[in-house]
């Protein structure tokens, strides 16, 4: 492969190490950071090289995600569900970046998920953990084959109460079904995930409550409830020693139900008799009704925002795979097409709500707000999209040393959108975008032991339905909850160079096995779609746009040492990520932003300009020991410089400040088939953040005109805290 790729086995996902996958990608892949703004532990955005795949509805997406074959990235916003992935059935994770041929999406990488079958897979095994903040979490999975034909199973369970206030507990249901059968020529597979998940979320917290309490919350309830039936079929056919078929047929239902407790722009009109949102427009309760009366007394205003995302989708991929020898070398061809298909129904509404002023949380009033042009109205959407690729790529042996692989993708993305309201026609459109991405790089290895590596690729990424449907700065968008217009957005293309060297030394006991690698990558990304703070300055309010050039790019070193009874690894990625392109971006809330005539807050971006949210240095490492045949201890660090505050485009606020987290674990082999084990995160019990943005400040308007709650509240920085100190221990049996 002419990039640095990464590979994962299933014996990196075991807890011994960590409590979820997330965690097992971040331990020990370079380059890769987690990010959070969920507040939950399930839910958890993964940066690559300063791209991302993410859980949460509106966030530009920069990865791929694969499992058996199938593009997992949502067909409404592209975004991972990370918390459908069953763990225990996971076989192996390769992490692969500079590569097209993984299709739209895949600008900074793709993330490839092969799961158990049982084939590959056979025995029984039981595993139970609990711990820190009332987690309790338990597993099952069993694999065997019987002649040509084998069957697995994994099923798991876990309840998290989550570590902040009130409610962000969480519960986790999902499994995964394989059946399976093969002869000598042809191997073919059915196999299920399903999945019933009800996640608490915990937004940003001003700096200031934080300061006061590390576990607050700046207003709920906020939960989210994920439904998955995932349904895939593969066929693999040898219809000779140099000629095969692999193809993937499959159909996936996703449910998704978001209720979020928030501030409002809902006051007092000028006659306080009635409510306004916005330059003074009369909130309405039925469309066209009359305004709504003002019956709250002394209440402070804030409303529940609902959203309900219904997705069907189903498509293929078709590939024929050679290896002839051409012209007396050895030559690997691939060649397929795929396409798939989604339907989306997507509703949305805001309900005015009062905040308790113990807890700051919003109940509903029962008047929901109907304002478009505030920005507020409900939605009822209809979105298809189909996407067709046609691919090939061939690596050839030039000598025995030196080997080229060449080739490309392309894409035709066909998305449209269809108001069902009947009073929004802005919402219709029709959308085509189409591209070829070719990709070419080599291999040459210099001793045995040393080789280099080189490649160019280009990628694209269209935009979502969600994003397309809110792209107007004149109506921004409560992100993640409503549309209200389609400007028309460019698709992203991505140009990346990479190259580097890997190698190994040592082969035996006595010196051990060093492996290492040492690379840079420069990824130029032309009309970078990215998300924009509404001018209204109003909290969870944007909209999105394309922000011409921008620049990822960066060095990756990592070594692994295995030697007796020890094994460590250590790793460090540098990410400068700049804008290239002079803009002009809407930054409310932001102290150093410049005021239009208009009253809007701006910033002029110019080119070297960090992107924010991305941190520059990213280093870790650890260290393995068995201390007895049975008995194995080890530690892990973890380091993540600073970054700018979302939406900082100019960088002049302070920082995110760095940080560095210790965990340990050890292990213990009771008999051949009972092992216990345990785990403490953040050993030290540091206190970091994760991300931070700006948040309106002033606090909650009485509808009643008393004092704004919340008011004594001025610095306009909001965080998502790192978890404390936690300690986890389990026990697993396998028959």
């Amino acid at each position: 492969m002419p990039s640095n790729t990464e590979v994962l086995t299933s014996a990196d996902f075991s807890r011994n190490y960590s409590t979820n996958f997330l965690d097992s990608v971040n331990r020990k892949l370079p380059g890769v950071t987690l990010t959070d703004q969920t507040g939950n532990p399930f839910q958890r955005t993964l940066d690559y090289r300063g791209f991302v795949a993410s859980p949460v509805q509106g966030t530009p997406q920069g990865i791929a995600v694969y499992q058996n074959g199938v593009r997992i990235n949502e067909s409404w916003g592209d975004v991972v569900n990370w918390d459908f992935i069953p763990e225990k059935a996971i076989d192996r994770v390769s992490l692969v970046p500079n590569n097209p041929i993984f299709g739209l999406n895949a600008i900074g990488g793709a993330l490839s998920i092969q799961m158990k079958n049982g084939f590959t897979y056979q025995g029984v095994e039981a595993e139970v953990l609990g711990g820190s903040y009332g987690r309790v979490q338990g597993s099952v999975q069993a694999g065997g084959q019987k002649d040509n034909v084998s069957a697995y199973a994994a099923f798991e369970s876990a309840y998290d109460r989550g570590w902040r206030d009130y409610a962000n507990s969480s519960h986790v249901n999902r499994m995964y079904v394989d059946i399976g059968a093969r002869n000598d020529q042809t191997e073919f597979h059915v196999n299920f995930t399903g999945a019933n998940n009800l996640l608490g979320n915990v937004a940003a917290t001003p700096v200031e409550m934080l300061n006061q309490r590390w576990s607050s919350v700046y207003t709920w309830p906020q939960s989210t409830l994920l439904q998955l039936a995932f349904v895939n079929a593969t066929l693999s056919h040898n219809f000779s020693d140099t000629w095969s078929f692999q193809g993937n047929a499959y159909f996936r239902g996703f449910r998704q139900s978001h209720t979020d407790g928030n501030g409002t722009d809902v006051a007092p009109c000028d006659d306080p008799r009635t409510l306004c949102i916005g330059n003074g427009l009369p909130v309405f309760g039925p469309a066209d009704g009359p305004a709504t009366p003002n019956t709250l007394g002394n209440a402070f205003l804030g409303e529940i925002d609902r959203n309900r995302a219904a997705t069907n989708s189903y498509g293929g991929t078709a590939q024929l795979t050679n290896s002839d020898r051409l012209f007396g070398h050895d030559n690997h061809v691939v060649m397929g097409v795929s396409v798939d298909h989604g339907n989306t129904k997507f509703t949305a509404s805001s309900e005015l709500g009062t905040i308790d002023p113990n807890n700051l949380f919003v109940t509903g009033t029962g008047v929901f707000i109907n304002q478009p042009d505030a920005g507020l109205s409900p939605v009822d959407l209809h979105a298809t999209n189909t996407y067709t690729g046609i691919y090939l790529t061939d690596t050839f042996d030039v000598t025995n040393k030196f080997s080229v692989t060449a080739g490309g993708r392309f894409n035709y993305a066909q998305i449209d959108l269809h108001d069902q309201t009947g009073t929004n026609d802005l919402l219709n459109s029709s959308n085509r975008f189409q591209r070829f991405n070719p990709v070419i790089g080599g291999t040459y290895k210099i001793t045995p032991n040393l080789t280099a590596y080189a490649g160019y690729s280009e990628a694209n990424r269209t935009p979502t339905p969600l994003e397309l449907g809110c792209s107007d700065p004149n109506h921004p968008c409560m992100i993640d909850t409503f549309l209200v217009a389609d400007p028309p957005l460019k698709q992203v293309v991505s140009h990346t160079v990479e190259a580097g060297l890997r190698g190994s030394w040592g082969r035996d006991a006595k010196t051990g096995v060093l492996s290492w690698g040492l690379g840079a990558f420069r990824t130029l990304s032309d009309d970078d779609i990215i998300q924009v703070a509404s001018p209204l300055g109003v909290n969870n309010f944007g909209y999105f746009q394309n922000a011409g050039q921008t620049l990822r790019q960066g060095i990756e070193a990592k070594l692994d040492y295995r030697f007796d009874r020890w094994n460590a690894y250590a790793n460090y990625t540098y990410v400068n990520a700049t804008y290239q392109s002079a803009i002009t971006l809407s930054s409310p809330n932001n102290p150093n932003a410049l005021i239009s005539e208009g009253g809007v807050q701006f910033v002029n971006v110019t080119p070297g300009d960090r992107i924010p949210g991305i941190p520059a240095h990213r280093f870790k490492a650890g260290v393995d020991y068995n201390v007895t045949d049975a008995w194995k201890v080890g530690a892990d660090l973890n380091v993540v410089g600073s970054q700018w505050l979302i939406h900082d485009y100019t960088n002049q606020s302070p920082k995110v400040p760095a940080y560095s987290v210790i965990n340990l674990h050890t292990s213990y082999q009771v008999t051949k088939n009972i092992e216990v084990f345990g785990l403490i995160n953040n050993v030290f019990n540091q206190h970091y953040y994760l991300s931070g943005a700006f948040y309106q400040t002033g606090g909650f308007v009485s509808a009643g005109g008393a004092p704004n709650l919340m008011a004594q509240l001025s610095d306009p920085r909001a965080f998502v805290p790192g978890m404390p100190l936690a300690a986890y221990t389990g026990i697993r049996a396998k028959f």
